[in-house]
């Protein structure tokens, strides 16, 4: 009896081992996320009361896996439940015999061994049979071919979590074209498993990991699933009650989720939880991808405290940031609206060091956030304007026509890259539709550029291209064409007829913008009357007053009229036909060595009279970093001139920074020909 029990309680001490008291075991789930079902209070007590009761309920012992049933008729213990422990045992753990006085218990030790191996097959079998087999999305997405392909598999053996699916239906969609695109989203929205499987992922949104919920509503999102229907919008409510789970990965995946949605009640909420977040967690953001990502996501409307933070982190990680990083820091400033000037500055040069190869999208988009951060850095256009005319033989001619069309809206002139452009539009304008043809006489015109001799030639290319699609121009296209081509003193017949039919005036004069279309119509009506046009001389339209040009007070420049001229020398603020205006104007012999009294009843008509028209410039009325005139400048100087001007041309910035005296001296070698300024000082002397 004694050896009997002693070698029954070293057999329990060995099992003891095994099965330690706490939260240990584990019931896997069947196929979507079930609840973790784990044993407490295990002692040897228990463990002698299921062997004694044997008969009563099923006993699972030590396998991978292994179900562990109470005693009794009252069903799976569930109290207890907490972390997960799985035991992988391989053969038997009592090699010793289990004898006892009672006769259920004795038993030989082949028996024994039976017993134990053949519940060990049964346990594989029902494992095999219960526990699915897991499928991450990667492995889905290269075994499928089609987005029905996905939900097929989804439909027959479902796993967890449920976001593998949509995420691998994603990343199939990205290898399609549009239109294949267009058609697989159609058949994925009809397909049987699709409501299941939406289901499935409202169901598992809470007790799922965070970065899988992040990366199955960013799937969602991206497949095209409408955002108000209920499954993107529980999605948002959980990520809502989440957020604070988020760690750098997660918040990059989010704030590029947010990237992607339209503004709505929960978008808002979830943007204003991510703000709050961003705030709290801006120092511990490790990598320059996750920052940027970040800050494109935080809005336009941002706290500018927030803003600024997050400029002073990417300041610092400054020396972390490759070319594509300062390359994608113009977007993303532009996306946050912010201009940091600093920032900008030290990723120009990263850019402008590093322009050979970089893609023609990011030229784009460089110059695009430059324009709407209103930032102009002069040795970052002339490096990207270099590198395209460089290279311009491996880019297409509407691609850098889209990039002239940006440097002109910074008035940014690049000679050597419109030279080639001319040639090149010259000879492939057969190509270009009239939307083209319109933006580069726009072009062109605004920026006053001539090309040597041929510019003509290029020119009578553009009109005979536009005039060949007379009948498909649209009324208003036709007008800022002709308007175009009459800035630069060229003026195509065919074109200009059809734009003077009266049904083409009343569609511009009611239709569009009004207010442009007159102004522009009376340029024309400028021209035709003053240039040296081969028709229209008498043209006379009936169109509505323009509102008097703006006059802008010079007093600098006034003050030093008086001190250089005198009292009653010259006039100010003086209006002229065609809704022309000049700062001063001033009367002198041919000559210009003598200013003569300013009155009314002098005859402006007289043949020993110049008339001189001071015009005070700003910055803007010239190209950039030059003293180029723009076209409406170079077009007004002309007509003037036209008009029995001498024009002098003022710069308004210049003036301001010098002394009185100096101004003086300076407005006094700008009247004065150079020829007459000895007499011109001695005149002085003699008035004082």
């Amino acid at each position: 009896m004694n050896n009997r029990t002693g070698s029954f309680l070293w057999n329990l001490r060995q099992l003891s081992t095994l099965v330690p008291t706490g939260r240990t075991m584990r019931l896997y789930p069947l196929a979507f996320c079930r609840p973790n079902i784990a044993y407490s209070n295990w002692n040897r007590r228990n463990l002698l009361n299921t062997f004694d009761n044997k008969m009563q309920s099923s006993i699972r012992y030590l396998f991978q896996d292994a179900l562990i049933f109470k005693s009794g008729g009252d069903g799976c213990q569930t109290k207890g439940i907490s972390t997960v422990t799985a035991f992988t045992v391989d053969k038997l753990l009592c090699p010793r015999r289990l004898s006892l006085d009672s006769k259920h218990f004795l038993a030989s030790d082949n028996e024994l061994k039976k017993s134990f191996h053949q519940e060990a097959s049964d346990e594989d079998v029902l494992t095999k049979r219960r526990k699915p087999t897991l499928i991450n999305s990667r492995k889905l997405s290269q075994e499928c071919n089609s987005l029905s392909d996905v939900l097929d598999i989804f439909s027959k053996a479902p796993t967890f979590p449920s976001s593998n699916y949509f995420s691998a239906m994603w990343t199939i969609a990205k290898r399609m074209s549009e239109d294949q695109k267009r058609f697989e989203k159609q058949l994925m929205f009809n397909h049987p498993a699709f409501s299941q499987l939406c289901e499935q992922v409202m169901r598992e949104a809470k007790i799922m990991y965070f970065d899988n919920l992040l990366f199955s509503l960013n799937a969602i999102v991206k497949l095209g699933i409408p955002q108000n229907t209920l499954l993107v919008q529980t999605l948002l409510r959980v990520v809502q009650e989440r957020i604070n789970e988020c760690d750098e990965k997660c918040l990059s995946v989010l704030s590029t989720i947010l990237n992607t949605m339209e503004p709505c009640k929960n978008v808002d909420v979830l943007l204003a939880g991510m703000r709050m977040l961003v705030d709290e967690q801006v120092w511990k953001i490790k990598h320059v991808f996750t920052l940027q990502t970040v800050m494109r996501s935080i809005g336009k409307d941002a706290p500018i405290g927030l803003k600024r933070k997050l400029e002073m982190k990417a300041l610092k990680e400054l020396d972390q940031f490759s070319v594509l990083n300062c390359q994608h820091m113009f977007a993303v400033l532009a996306a946050m609206n912010h201009r940091s000037v600093i920032l900008l500055n030290e990723c120009s040069k990263r850019v402008t060091s590093n322009i050979h190869g970089c893609p023609f999208k990011i030229l784009i988009n460089i110059l695009q956030s430059c324009r709407d951060l209103q930032y102009i850095n002069i040795d970052l256009f002339k490096g990207i304007a270099d590198y395209v005319a460089t290279t311009f033989d491996i880019w297409k001619l509407k691609k850098v026509l889209f990039l002239l069309i940006l440097f002109e809206n910074f008035g940014f002139r690049p000679v050597g890259l419109m030279d080639l452009f001319i040639k090149k539009a010259a000879d492939e304008s057969g190509f270009l539709n009239v939307k083209s043809l319109v933006c580069i006489l726009n072009v062109y015109s605004s920026l006053n550029h001539f090309y040597k001799c041929q510019t003509h030639e290029f020119l009578g290319v553009m009109a005979s291209a536009l005039t060949g699609s007379l009948h498909h121009i649209s009324s208003e296209n036709l007008l800022n064409a002709v308007c175009s081509f009459c800035w630069m003193n060229h003026f195509p017949l065919a074109l200009i007829n059809q734009l003077l039919q009266k049904d083409v005036i009343d569609d511009l004069l009611t239709s569009g913008d009004v207010e442009r279309n007159a102004h522009r119509l009376h340029v024309v009506a400028a021209c035709l009357k003053l240039d040296d046009a081969p028709c229209h001389k008498d043209l006379d339209l009936a169109l509505p007053r323009l509102p008097p040009a703006p006059s802008y007070p010079q007093p600098k420049v006034a003050a030093a009229l008086s001190d250089l001229l005198g009292e009653g020398r010259f006039s100010q603020s003086v209006r002229l036909p065609h809704n022309y205006f000049i700062d001063f104007e001033i009367r002198m012999d041919n000559n210009r060595s003598q200013v003569l009294p300013f009155s009314d009843v002098d005859v402006v008509t007289a043949t020993d009279i110049q008339r001189v028209a001071v015009l005070c410039v700003p910055k803007s009325a010239y190209c950039l970093d030059s003293t180029h005139p723009k076209g409406y400048l170079a077009m007004k100087m002309r007509h003037l001139k036209i008009m029995g001007f001498h024009v002098i041309l003022v710069n308004n910035w210049e003036v301001e920074k010098l002394q009185m005296k100096d101004a003086v001296a300076f407005l006094k070698t700008k009247i004065y020909s150079p020829k007459a300024l000895p007499d011109a000082d001695t005149h002085l002397q003699s008035t004082c």
